[in-house]
C-alpha cells in the first residue's frame, strides 16, 4: 500500500534535518585527562606604591585651600596659602633698622672722608683716621645683617605657599580655611603612583602563591573575572611580602590601566592556588537542551547525546574548556561544531 504524501514529506524533512545536523558537527575531540589551574576569587585593593604629603613650612592660619580631594595637581603647584601676620610686622622692624642703620653708614662715610682729608693735609693724627674707618667698616657689617635678615623674612612670606611635592592626585586635605596650623603639619596627602593590586591571602595558600604568576582581574564593581567577562584584564603577581601577619600573606598584583580606579577601591582577583588533573572538553561542544546538557560522542555503534554535568571553565593552551564532572570518560571521542 503506498504510503501517503505526508508520511514521505516528513521522512525528506527528518532526514534533511539529520543530514544537516551530522554536517555542521564536523570536527572531533578526543577526551583526555587534563591539567587544571585551580583559581580562587579574593578581593584586591587599589594602592599607590608613594604617598607622600605636602606639609606646611611655617605656622600660621590658612589663608586658601586651592585643591580638593580627587584633583590632579603638579609638581610645585600652590595647594594652599598660610599667612602668618607676624611676618608682615617683622618686616616693618626690619626695614625700619636698615633704613636706621644706613643713615648712620652715611654719617660714618663723612667722618671717614674727613678724618682722610685732615690727615692728607697734616692736621689730623692717624689714630683719628683709624676710629672713623673702623667705624664705616662696623655699621657696613651691620646694614648688610640686617638686609640678611629682611632676607630670611620674606624667605618665610613666601613658604607660606604649600606647593605640591609630586605629581599625582589628591587624596585628602585636612585642614579648613582659617584653621591654625603649625610648621610641618600636613595639608594634603598626594599618590603619585605607580599604582597596584594589593592581596591579601589565608595563610593555606602560602605554598601555592609564587612570584611571577599570571592572575585574572575583574572589571569595576567587584565582578567576577571569567564567566564570559570580556573587560577581564591579566595580571601578574610582582611581590609576595616575607613575613605573614593575622594569618594572611601580602602580595602585590602589578596590571595595565589601575590608575584609573580610586585608592583603595577593591576588585575581585582570581589567583592561581594549585592544579588538578580533570575531564574536559572544549566549551562549544556542550549543547543545552531542555535544562539538560549533552554532548554529541562518536561510537563503534554511531554518534548519541550523551548526558554530561559539566564543572568550572578554564583555559588550557589559550583555548576556553569546561570541566566534565560526569557523563564522559577518558578516550570518548566528542563532536565539534
Amino acid at each position: 500500500m503506498p504510503r501517503p504524501i505526508g508520511y514521505i514529506v516528513a521522512g525528506l524533512f527528518v532526514a534533511g534535518l539529520t543530514l544537516q545536523t551530522t554536517s555542521a558537527l564536523a570536527g572531533e575531540y578526543v577526551v583526555e585527562p587534563t591539567t587544571m589551574t585551580e583559581m580562587k576569587a579574593v578581593f584586591g585593593q587599589v594602592k599607590s606604591r608613594i604617598v607622600v604629603p605636602g606639609r606646611a613650612r611655617i605656622g600660621g592660619t590658612v589663608q586658601e585651600v586651592l585643591a580638593r580631594e580627587g584633583d590632579e595637581v603638579q609638581e610645585g603647584q600652590v595647594v594652599a596659602t598660610i599667612v602668618d601676620e607676624k611676618l608682615a610686622l617683622r618686616l616693618n622692624a626690619a626695614n625700619a633698622s636698615i633704613e636706621a642703620l644706613n643713615s648712620q653708614l652715611q654719617n660714618a662715610r663723612v667722618q671717614l672722608e674727613r678724618a682722610q682729608q685732615l690727615r692728607s693735609t697734616g692736621a689730623g693724627s692717624q689714630a683719628t683716621l683709624d676710629q672713623a674707618r673702623t667705624q664705616f667698616e662696623v655699621i657696613s657689617n651691620q646694614v648688610a645683617a640686617a638686609v640678611a635678615d629682611r632676607a630670611v623674612i620674606e624667605q618665610s612670606e613666601k613658604e607660606g605657599s604649600v606647593l605640591a611635592p609630586a605629581t599625582g592626585r589628591v587624596l585628602t586635605v585636612p585642614v579648613t580655611l582659617g584653621s591654625v596650623i603649625m610648621a610641618g603639619e600636613e595639608v594634603v596627602r598626594i599618590a603619585p603612583g605607580p599604582y597596584y593590586l594589593r592581596l591579601s591571602l589565608p595563610e593555606r595558600h602560602a605554598g601555592q602563591i609564587v612570584q611571577g604568576a599570571q592572575v585574572s582581574v575583574g572589571a569595576r564593581g567587584i565582578t567576577q573575572p571569567g564567566d564570559g567577562n570580556a573587560d577581564a584584564q591579566q595580571g601578574r603577581i610582582v611581590h609576595v611580602y616575607p613575613e605573614i601577619s593575622d594569618g594572611r600573606i601580602i602580595a602585590d598584583v602589578q596590571i595595565e590601566g589601575v590608575g584609573d580606579y580610586f585608592v583603595n577601591e577593591r576588585t575581585l582577583v582570581s589567583i592561581p592556588v594549585g592544579k588538578r588533573t580533570v575531564l574536559a572538553v572544549p566549551v562549544e561542544a556542550v549543547r543545552t537542551l531542555n535544562g539538560v546538557d549533552y554532548v554529541r560522542v562518536t561510537t563503534a555503534g554511531g554518534e548519541i547525546d550523551v548526558a554530561v554535568i559539566p564543572g568550572e571553565k578554564f583555559r588550557h593552551e589559550g583555548k576556553d574548556r569546561v570541566e566534565i564532572l560526569s557523563g564522559l570518560q577518558a578516550g570518548d571521542r566528542a563532536m565539534l561544531p
